[in-house]
């Protein structure tokens, strides 16, 4: 699952494939924001993402979506 972050002042977004599911990154950022703390994601390739979790502008969660090949279906 690919999770965008969005952190105060600073023009990019900060983009992350995950096998965490939806519920589990939700889970993640609600209990960092409620302690004050940081926001741990883990990524892909067994690597974390640490970010402060009073930086975090937003969260933009996406599902998983197989990869197309080819041009489709051409009639």
């Amino acid at each position: 699952m690919e999770v965008k972050i969005g952190i105060q002042s600073v023009p990019r977004e900060l983009v992350v494939e995950t096998r965490s599911t939806f519920d589990e990154v939700q889970q993640a950022l609600a209990d960092a924001v409620a302690e004050g703390g940081v926001f741990t994601l883990g990524d892909a390739k067994g690597g974390r993402i640490l970010v402060p979790a009073d930086k975090i502008a937003y969260l933009d969660i996406g599902g998983t979506e197989a990869r197309r090949i080819g041009f489709g279906n051409t009639l």
